[in-house]
């Protein structure tokens, strides 16, 4: 385990990870909070939990609030980063985070330090640092990771995100849990898993998020263009005979049912998809003859 992180890990020492953009006390922070997001990379929350940062921005009554779990030491790094060192990316990609939530008006954000490796780890005790939160703040709204997700590390963060919200009661659980696009998008997805949100009230947050990643945007992925494209994209494309309904958008998977049937696994899930999305494209075709 790396240095930041301890299995016995309490509730009070994740105050010592967390930082608080106006400077509230850590307890307000966690019961304020409305919408949670639970990423596995510094940026992750930028994009798949975006939907909760526009939601709660500037609202009086509405908070989102994140937690990412590792430190992004691994990430791609040219031009200006080129020589960066792994610990230098790790203390970078920590201060943009932090900006970042400052920029969105987070509630909190708190980062773990963890390393992919460790979340693979046998003992690893993650899920209950994730219950513990999740106690903590009761959100309406909760953003994941998603099972068809091509990002081992992702795969592995939302294992331990499971088994998290399986030890909680049925009165501890969120209103709402999406499992979101990053590592592969959902357009295709059939509609009885899948819900659209609509991110198309502040283009210029959306933007200026993501690119104060710049360890990211200068470091050689252009994930500003390719995340605010894949929103514009997915609402225009959202229905062939009818107007777009939307500018931005986001596709989302409905997790609950996962989460309340604990005979489900991650794979049995995503064959539901995929079964599904095979017979109608079979059905489609067979239409046409």
């Amino acid at each position: 385990m790396n240095e930041f992180y301890d299995s016995d890990m309490t509730d009070t020492s994740l105050e010592g990870l967390t930082h608080l953009p106006d400077q509230v006390s850590f307890q307000t922070a966690l019961e304020r909070t409305t919408h949670l997001g639970i990423g596995a990379h510094p940026d992750d929350l930028e994009i798949m939990a975006y939907h909760g940062i526009e939601q709660c921005y500037q609202s009086a009554e509405k908070w989102f609030a994140g937690m990412t779990v590792t430190n992004g030491s691994g990430s791609s790094r040219t031009g200006p980063y080129a020589d960066f060192t792994d610990a230098q990316m790790v203390e970078i990609r920590h201060k943009e985070q932090v900006a970042v939530a400052d920029i969105g008006q987070y509630s909190f954000i708190t980062q773990l330090g963890l390393t992919s490796a460790d979340l693979k780890e046998a003992d690893c005790s993650l899920h209950q640092q994730i219950a513990s939160l999740l106690r903590m703040t009761k959100p309406e709204v909760l953003y994941l990771h998603q099972p068809l997700d091509k990002h081992p590390t992702h795969l592995h963060l939302l294992r331990h995100c499971l088994k998290a919200l399986r030890s909680l009661s049925s009165e501890e659980l969120p209103v709402q849990i999406y499992g979101c696009e990053v590592w592969r998008g959902l357009d295709w997805c059939p509609e009885p898993f899948k819900i659209a949100l609509d991110v198309s009230t502040h283009p210029d947050l959306a933007l200026e998020l993501i690119r104060a990643h710049d360890s990211q945007i200068s470091g050689g992925k252009r994930y500003d263009l390719a995340t605010l494209g894949r929103r514009i994209a997915n609402a225009t494309y959202d229905d062939p005979r009818e107007s777009d309904q939307s500018q931005s958008l986001i596709w989302a998977i409905d997790l609950k049912p996962l989460v309340l049937d604990h005979s489900l696994t991650l794979e049995s899930y995503a064959e539901s998809v995929l079964e599904t999305f095979q017979a109608e494209v079979k059905a489609g075709l067979k239409e046409i003859g």
